[in-house]
């Protein structure tokens, strides 16, 4: 049986309400019957730094959640989960179906998602797996800042380094300064080699603001692309990375500000709740125009 021919491409931006902030995902709620090579020549035709392809209904464990299969493609390869791009697929979920309680089968597990309406606009809140957070081999670790060119003198030595999971690694380095963080210019291939030897889906880059305000920047060079604009995954492995840490209390509502400074602002708020180890990344987003 052949392929449908032209999957229907939504298109939306995550973490912001605004279509010039946030991180846009293209999302296809039909994808039943496509294939690998055809999911991932429509995300590297649309460019975003992901794509979420539905491929079809799947048992929910909440009951009353609607459940879905997805899967996720960069413009260069399938990655096991999106943080933005499911955000992105329960707003097209909840302007197609209206608001409730969704559950994505994704290959990192499975992923809640509640939709809510406020005040006239939606907000998603999807809950991780359950994370995971590990040490930063000192060569690798040496590799990466020679990749970003940032002096060991550049980071705070107040947020270790670590490698931090929930749906997909991130390796976590925070800067020392708002001004180190903004002056992002790194080597691509070489950024992207040492990823694909550590199994990385971006580089978490952080500036605490506050004990509970982020600033975070996320080079993306394994996806095509050299920053993603608002990344719910790391925010999600940032979450279990602070509370691993105990840079934050065991239950608290973290701000993270993403996008500024390639000119998308987004927010993310980022929930952890004491006795569960998972945590909740929230944001809202806008429908994009289709193209003329």
């Amino acid at each position: 049986m052949s392929e449908p021919s032209a999957p229907r491409v939504l298109r939306y931006t995550a973490f912001s309400a605004d279509p010039e902030g946030g991180n846009p995902a293209g999302v296809v709620l039909d994808a039943a019957g496509l294939g690998e090579a055809t999911m991932l020549a429509v995300a590297a035709e649309l460019g975003y730094s992901e794509t979420a392809f539905l491929t079809g209904p799947a048992p929910a464990a909440a009951p009353g959640a609607r459940g879905f299969a997805v899967r996720y493609f960069s413009p260069r390869a399938e990655v096991p989960f999106c943080g933005h791009a499911t955000v992105a697929a329960a707003l097209a979920l909840a302007e197609r179906d209206g608001p409730g309680e969704l559950e994505f089968a994704t290959a990192a597990g499975p992923v809640p998602v509640g939709v809510v309406r406020e005040g006239g606009a939606l907000r998603a809140t999807l809950t991780s797996v359950e994370p995971a957070v590990e040490d930063v081999d000192p060569a690798d670790l040496a590799e990466a800042m020679a990749a970003l060119d940032w002096p060991a003198a550049d980071l705070d030595p107040a947020l270790p380094p670590r490698i931090a999971y929930a749906g997909a690694g991130h390796l976590v380095l925070a800067a020392g300064s708002r001004e180190r963080l903004a002056a992002l210019d790194y080597d691509f291939a070489r950024l992207e080699a040492l990823m694909h030897r550590l199994d990385l889906t971006t580089v978490q880059l952080v500036w605490r603001a506050s004990g509970t305000v982020f600033h975070v920047r996320d080079p993306f060079p394994v996806g095509g692309v050299v920053e993603d604009p608002a990344t719910g995954a790391a925010a999600a492995a940032l979450g279990a990375y602070l509370r691993t840490l105990g840079l934050v209390p065991e239950a608290v509502e973290l701000t993270l500000y993403q996008g500024e400074d390639m000119g998308r602002p987004g927010t993310l708020t980022v929930t952890l709740r004491a006795g569960d180890a998972r945590v909740r990344v929230t944001g809202t987003g806008t429908r994009l125009p289709d193209p003329a």
